[in-house]
């Protein structure tokens, strides 16, 4: 790990001045998100057929209706876990670490959580149980909502080399992507997709680098690295191997 940049040395004084100076431009971003998270939820909604789609569970197979879990709101994770792959991708696990301890509070918003992968489900279970997690994860292995939702690509759907993904065009070289959305039951059981969001927008899951983001280092990211230096959390502890890609493969 890098050593933090050498910084000015000043008194608390100008310190606070600089501080205070920095707090009103922080006081501007939170105000300009209360906006966006304001014409978020006045985005119109898109009607699904719920007979589309029917996922595996450890319950047996069930349409997306009957994923909310009793509430009226889903949040999905689009987790990468293909067919085949040795483990989960490392950064979309680095999300789900955070659901279990929200589950609870956002199912006081009326809001459930679910993880969705193509992998088949006993993989997914496998996976699960050696990261130790107990939020919900169903398999869309045999149906088609990972493509409709543009977060796995087959060769038929690129286009000199580029995706459909986050609303455009983009060279993408992995057969899966991350990806969150979000899902509004009505009282008739009708299902609406009101919401996704790709890319670096997947970070409003990961709590922790808005904690790293707060630190003399940030996010050391510097040189295109991205987020090379994740680990699954169950292999922090050699540090010294290269980091797996997406896929499970050393990168």
């Amino acid at each position: 790990m890098n050593a933090p940049t050498p910084h000015p040395i000043v008194t608390r004084d100008r310190w606070i001045a600089e501080r205070k100076a920095l707090l009103a431009r922080e006081k501007e971003l939170t105000r300009l998100g209360d906006r966006i998270a304001q014409e978020r939820r006045a985005l119109p909604w898109v009607k699904l057929d719920d007979t589309a789609y029917v996922f595996d569970t450890p319950a047996g197979p069930r349409r997306l209706s009957e994923l909310f879990q009793g509430r009226r709101q889903l949040l999905v994770q689009h987790f990468m876990l293909a067919l085949g792959w040795e483990q989960g991708c490392k950064s979309c696990s680095f999300m789900a670490d955070h659901l279990d301890g929200m589950a609870p509070h956002l199912a006081h918003r009326d809001i459930a959580l679910l993880a969705v992968s193509r992998a088949p489900l006993d993989e997914i279970e496998a996976f699960k149980r050696r990261m130790g997690w107990q939020f919900a994860w169903a398999s869309s292995h045999g149906n088609d909502f990972n493509r409709d939702f543009h977060v796995s690509f087959t060769s038929a759907d690129r286009v000199d080399g580029a995706v459909y993904y986050n609303f455009h065009m983009t060279p993408f070289p992995l057969e899966e992507a991350p990806g969150i959305s979000i899902f509004c039951r009505d009282d008739a059981g009708q299902v609406f997709h009101t919401y996704s969001t790709f890319g670096r927008g997947v970070e409003v899951m990961m709590g922790a680098y808005r904690l790293v983001d707060l630190t003399p280092k940030g996010r050391d990211e510097a040189g295109g690295g991205g987020m090379a230096w994740v680990r699954h959390h169950d292999r922090y502890e050699d540090l010294a191997a290269p980091a797996a890609s997406c896929c499970g493969a050393k990168a």
